[in-house]
């Protein structure tokens, strides 16, 4: 066979998208093959081998993966029952979910939240104890209510191009640099654009190679997706937002005031959208230690049983 056009690629490329992008927003529907296939505009049969060949693994392998990714984030930080998550992420029983849970992270559902719960307290090594039986015993990290402002703010729906990087996300350089070297060719920047990265994923339970992070800019409606460029609109809502002051490599540390302090003394729990993070400085002509970036959690108002 000759050898696949570059434009047939880019087709394909911006085809796919289109379906990733669909999952995500749509995680807690049912996403039938036809569905997706139907709107990649390819036939079902050839859709899903595009699709593990472009992506690496099968529809059914992707919707699992990150349901149970979305599942093993709400025990980490929220207080949901465990049956109420099973079903969220699509699993008709308690014990399927248990099965499928602990073959993805080695751990029960209710083993994952206590270890998890555990672990977000210990923050450093140093509060960690090792008693003569050998068992661990630690002294709960606190969070100064002081040290950070963190505040509820309503963004707006925001229309933006973005380029998808999937891999670590201290390696996301490159595609920053492939987009805004295409937006400065079409001279898309201007005073009112707003550069951010939208996070889907925790480091902490998705694996490095699979994380998944969006470089986004903001663009007007006459923009249109140009192969692995896409163009869609954000939906917005209610965030936590914070400050972060310092090295991006340090980010970590702003979302574990953000997740171990914040969330844990508001009635709030995270939302389903991405983390976004607003660039306030250029990295290019500023000191690391004097870069500012605005951390955007997504949250959700859960009613209170009673």
């Amino acid at each position: 066979m000759p050898p696949e056009k570059p434009a047939t690629k880019r087709d394909y490329s911006e085809r796919v998208l289109r379906v990733l992008t669909h999952i995500q927003e749509h995680l807690g529907d049912p996403l039938s093959l036809e569905e997706l296939a139907s709107i990649a505009h390819f036939s079902p049969f050839h859709f899903h081998r595009i699709f593990r060949g472009l992506v690496g693994e099968s529809v059914k392998q992707h919707v699992r993966r990150l349901r149970l990714e979305r599942a093993a984030g709400q025990l980490r930080v929220g207080r949901r029952a465990i049956v109420e998550i099973a079903l969220d992420a699509s699993y008709e029983t308690h014990e399927s979910f248990t099965r499928a849970f602990r073959k993805a992270f080695g751990h029960s559902p209710s083993e994952f939240r206590a270890k998890s719960l555990r672990m977000s307290q210990l923050g450093s090594p140093e509060l960690v104890h090792h008693s003569e039986t050998g068992e661990i015993q630690f002294q709960p990290r606190t969070y100064d209510a002081n040290a950070m402002k963190i505040e509820i703010r309503r963004i707006a729906p925001l229309r933006v191009a973005f380029l998808r990087h999937t891999g670590p996300y201290d390696q996301v350089g490159v595609a920053w640099e492939r987009l805004c070297s295409w937006a400065g060719r079409l001279g898309l920047f201007g005073p009112d654009t707003r550069m951010f990265g939208a996070s889907y994923d925790d480091p902490e339970v998705t694996p490095a190679d699979k994380l998944r992070y969006d470089a986004c800019l903001t663009v007007g409606e006459s923009v249109e997706p140009q192969g692995d460029i896409g163009v869609h609109t954000l939906a917005g809502g209610e965030y936590a937002v914070a400050i972060h002051e310092g090295p991006y490599q340090k980010l970590s540390n702003t979302y574990a005031q953000i997740f171990g302090g914040w969330f844990a003394t508001h009635e709030e729990e995270p939302g389903p959208a991405p983390c976004l993070e607003f660039y306030l400085n250029d990295p290019e002509s500023t000191a690391p230690e004097d870069l500012l970036t605005e951390v955007c959690v997504p949250i959700q108002r859960v009613p209170q049983a009673h």
